[in-house]
C-alpha cells in the first residue's frame, strides 16, 4: 500500500470511528469501564439515594447507623490492545475483511479512551510478539495506530493466544482495561494464561469473524487453503455430510471458546464481518455498565 493510499484509509477510518466515539461510545464506554478506574476515599454517612451497595457494614455497625464508601475516580485508564495480526485475519468471503474490521474497532475503542483521557496502547501478536506499543495520549498516538493496523506486515502468520497474554501480564504492571480481539483460530490452550491476566487486569474478549469460517456453502468441490499453514485441500461441499461435520467442528469450537471466557470471567461477544459492530459493541458496554 504506498502512502497516499494508506493516509486516505487512515483518514477514512479517522473520521468514521471518531464520530462513533463521539456521538455513541463516549458515556458509554465510561460507565462500562469507571467502575476499573475508582479508588476508595472516605466513609460519610448514609443519605438518600445512595446505592445500599456502597454500605460499610463495619462501620455502620459500630455507630448504629448507616455509612457508604465514597470512592473518587481515577484521573485515567490505561486501556491496551491485544491484536491478533495473524495470516487468518486476511480472510474475507461475506462482509468485509476481518482486518478491516478489526481496525476500525480497534479506532473506535482508541478514540473513545482520550476521550475519557485514557492512555492506549497495543501489542500487535501472531504465534510471538510482533511489535509493542506503549500507551500513550493524543490523537497523533492514535493515527500512528491505525496506521499500523492497516499496514503492518507481520512475520509470522500463525496464532498463539497464551503467549500474548504471558507477555502482557509481565509486561503491564498497573491494572488495566485490556480489549483482546481476535478470530480465536488458534489451537493452543489458553485457558491459563486468560485466568492470570484476568486476575491482574480487566480483560474483554472481542471475537471478529467470517460466516464462511462458520459454515461451508453448498458450492460443490471447493479448494480451501489455510492462510496460516499454508496447506490446501479440496473439499466436497455438495455432501450434507461434510457440511455438517464442519458445522459441528465450528460450533464446538465456539462451545470451547465460551466456556474459557466464563470460567476467566471475561466478557466476551462474538462479531460477523457482515454485521454492524457498532450494536454489538453498545450491547458489550451497557452489559458492563449495569453491573
Amino acid at each position: 500500500m504506498d502512502a497516499n493510499e494508506l493516509l486516505k484509509k487512515v483518514r477514512k477510518i479517522e473520521i468514521k470511528t471518531r464520530g462513533l466515539s463521539q456521538n455513541i461510545f463516549a458515556g458509554e464506554y465510561h460507565s462500562a469501564f469507571k467502575g476499573r478506574g475508582m479508588m476508595f476515599s472516605e466513609v460519610r454517612e448514609y443519605q438518600y439515594g445512595d446505592d445500599i451497595r456502597d454500605i460499610d457494614w463495619n462501620v455502620t455497625a459500630r455507630h448504629n447507623r448507616p455509612y457508604v464508601k465514597v470512592y473518587e475516580e481515577e484521573r485515567e485508564m490505561t486501556v491496551m490492545l491485544l491484536v491478533d495480526v495473524s495470516a487468518s485475519r486476511l480472510f474475507g468471503a461475506v462482509g468485509e475483511e476481518k482486518k478491516q474490521m478489526i481496525a476500525e474497532i480497534a479506532a473506535t475503542i482508541s478514540f473513545s479512551a482520550i476521550q475519557n483521557n485514557d492512555k492506549i496502547g497495543v501489542i500487535f501478536f501472531s504465534d510471538k510478539i510482533e511489535k509493542f506499543i506503549p500507551p500513550k495520549k493524543g490523537r497523533k498516538h492514535i493515527l500512528f495506530i491505525i496506521r499500523e493496523l492497516l499496514d503492518f506486515t507481520p512475520e509470522s502468520k500463525g496464532t498463539e493466544i497464551g503467549q500474548v497474554l504471558r507477555f502482557f501480564t509481565d509486561a503491564l504492571k498497573k491494572r488495566c482495561t485490556t480489549f483482546l480481539i481476535s478470530d480465536f483460530i488458534t489451537s493452543d490452550d489458553y485457558q491459563k494464561a486468560l485466568t492470570i491476566a484476568s486476575n491482574k487486569h480487566d480483560v474483554i474478549a472481542i471475537q471478529i469473524y467470517d460466516k464462511r469460517d462458520a459454515q461451508l456453502p453448498d458450492v460443490g468441490f471447493m479448494r480451501v487453503t489455510d492462510l496460516e499453514t499454508g496447506k490446501d485441500r479440496w473439499i466436497d461441499t455438495s455432501s450434507s455430510s461434510t457440511r455438517k461435520t464442519y458445522n459441528k467442528w465450528w460450533y464446538e469450537r465456539q462451545q470451547s471458546m465460551i466456556a474459557v471466557m466464563n470460567k476467566c470471567r471475561v466478557d466476551h461477544t462474538s462479531i460477523a464481518t457482515d454485521e454492524d459492530y457498532v450494536k454489538s459493541l453498545m450491547g458489550l458496554f451497557k452489559h458492563r455498565g449495569v453491573r
